[in-house]
């Protein structure tokens, strides 16, 4: 299975939704895809919906936490949004929690970002 990278920016925020499989195979597309973005648009706030992932190894968190820092060097922050039960245990036993905020839909998290 691959990656399905949907990304929409609404002023500020990009909202990045994923399906499929994030892992060695396809972190280098979502990479260099969120980055462009990033830089293209001033994005300060990412929202990242990974209802639709079915699975994430160790290089989609390592994509994950470098989009992070680079959103962080602009005082943005991100949200992790609509996860599933499988992603978010990867999540928990990484620690990804303590510095990046789960909302339970994207509304919550646009709203929580002030663009709702």
């Amino acid at each position: 299975m691959s990656l399905n990278i949907d990304m929409e920016v609404k002023r500020d925020v990009l909202c990045m939704r994923l399906s499929g499989e994030l892992d060695h195979h396809t972190a280098d597309e979502l990479r260099t895809q969120a980055t462009k973005a990033i830089n293209e648009f001033e994005i300060r706030h990412i929202i990242l919906n990974l209802e639709q992932l079915s699975f994430m190894d160790s290089s989609g968190l390592g994509v994950i936490l470098g989009r992070y820092k680079q959103i962080k060097q602009v005082d943005g922050e991100m949200v992790v949004c609509a996860i599933s039960p499988a992603v978010q245990r990867l999540f928990d036993l990484s620690g990804l929690f303590k510095i990046i905020r789960l909302e339970p839909s994207e509304q919550f998290a646009l709203e929580r970002l002030g663009v709702a």
